[in-house]
């Protein structure tokens, strides 16, 4: 698995679980020259990506059937697009327009996300709107501002026309358990409808098809590999386990949120921290989230590929599985109580770990001081000095959790690492031509 050799100066991050929205940064202040010379600031991709978060996590507003990565993807390539067309210092990630100079990079920014989410939350427009009207209000009236805003609005309706088609709110059919020993099943003790089983055929952002870095078959289920990754989560992973530690417990316990979630937060704190510009910021997120994306496309074309079973089924089956180096438990609960409703193999915390961190460590050095929160255990801060430290982490938790072995967290590093170096490599480049002319 590679890993990013780069450093940079060290920094204290804290997360914070408010909106940024609630209290806009001034970073609309002065005339249009003085913005443009002295850069824009990022705020407003840090306060539309908060504005997100909050919808996400807000109980019955996502659609059920659509994986939030694909619309923070959405949010921040227009974004990124319709700022990038002002800027013109890296070629566009979809949409090309040729904007004025004069216009205004924060009306731009505003304006593509706002669109860009009530296009995509539609029953959230009075809240995006008053959030749309307190950002705008803090860049100066006139054609710099107008332009803009006719800049933004074009680049996230051309952007949502064409995502409309991606395969993202196809029906997918019943889905059939396999009966055979290692095969994925419902899981105890609610048995849930496994779900995004068709998301791996979604159109990716960036790579060029949901299989293009699929991991290796998972090793045969009498293999000693598989036997010691089993028997690891059996002990680790124990609702009642005596071999876990009080704070692998606590691990476990803390990364149970969307993965995407944390990576999106820590995302905003070190952008903030770096004071970055708003096209860097907006580069930044662009990045980060279309990997994201496809991370998530990829993780599901795998999934369902080998459709492995869960810990939980494969421990309270162990004596079908041929395997003399397991031994079946059939009351074994995970610690996190009920299992995601999709097969194990690779994990998606591994994965999306992995790919938001290669991209950050990109922008700014792997050797970062940051602390992180998580609302599974309000009051409890986790603190690392590098990205990497975190992905292992994350991963980890979800053996300690009862969710996954060691062989998902391994493929799911290696399958993150790809798919961040293939969108690095291949999208947001900076421009051949950046002068304008």
């Amino acid at each position: 698995m590679k890993r990013f050799a780069i450093t940079a100066a060290a920094l204290v991050l804290a997360l914070s679980a408010s909106s940024a929205l609630a209290q806009p940064a001034a970073h609309g202040k002065g005339s249009a020259g003085t913005q443009r010379k002295a850069r824009e600031s990022g705020q407003p991709v840090i306060d539309w990506n908060q504005a997100l978060l909050s919808i996400v996590n807000t109980p019955g507003a996502q659609p059920a059937n659509v994986q939030p990565t694909r619309n923070f993807a959405i949010l921040h390539a227009a974004i990124y697009d319709a700022v990038n067309a002002v800027d013109r210092s890296h070629e566009p990630y979809l949409i090309f327009v040729r904007a004025p100079r004069a216009a205004s990079e924060t009306a731009a920014a505003d304006a593509a996300a706002h669109s860009a989410l009530v296009g995509l939350y539609p029953a959230e427009q009075s809240t995006l709107d008053a959030d749309y009207a307190a950002e705008l209000a803090e860049v100066p009236d006139g054609p710099s501002k107008d332009q803009g805003i006719r800049l933004g609005e074009t680049v996230a309706r051309d952007l949502l026309a064409i995502r409309a088609d991606d395969g993202s709110n196809v029906t997918p059919p019943p889905f059939v358990p396999g009966t055979n020993p290692g095969d994925f099943r419902p899981t105890p003790p609610n048995f849930p409808t496994p779900v995004f089983t068709t998301w791996g055929q979604v159109t990716p952002f960036v790579l060029d098809s949901g299989d293009q870095f699929r991991p290796v078959p998972p090793p045969a289920l009498t293999s000693s590999e598989y036997a010691n990754a089993i028997n690891e989560v059996q002990s680790l992973g124990s609702a009642t386990s005596t071999t876990r530690t009080a704070d692998q417990t606590i691990i476990g316990k803390f990364w149970a949120p969307p993965i995407q979630n944390f990576w999106n937060q820590i995302a905003q704190t070190v952008a903030l921290a770096h004071h970055s510009d708003l096209p860097t910021t907006a580069r930044l997120f662009a990045a980060l989230n279309l990997s994201l994306a496809d991370g998530a496309i990829a993780f599901y074309d795998a999934k369902y590929t080998y459709q492995l079973w869960r810990p939980v089924t494969a421990i309270r089956l162990a004596d079908t599985d041929g395997n003399p180096q397991t031994v079946a438990d059939p009351n074994w609960v995970p610690l996190a109580g009920n299992t995601p409703a999709d097969p194990s193999y690779p994990g998606a915390h591994s994965t999306l770990s992995a790919t938001a961190a290669d991209v950050l460590a990109s922008f700014y050095g792997d050797n970062q001081h940051f602390s992180v929160t998580s609302p599974a255990l309000p009051g409890v801060t986790r603190s690392f000095a590098s990205f990497n430290a975190a992905v292992d982490e994350a991963g980890l938790s979800r053996i300690y959790a009862g969710l996954h072995t060691r062989i998902d967290h391994e493929a799911g590093l290696e399958l993150g690492d790809e798919v961040a170096g293939f969108v690095l490599h291949n999208a947001l480049l900076p421009a051949h031509d950046s002068s304008g002319k």
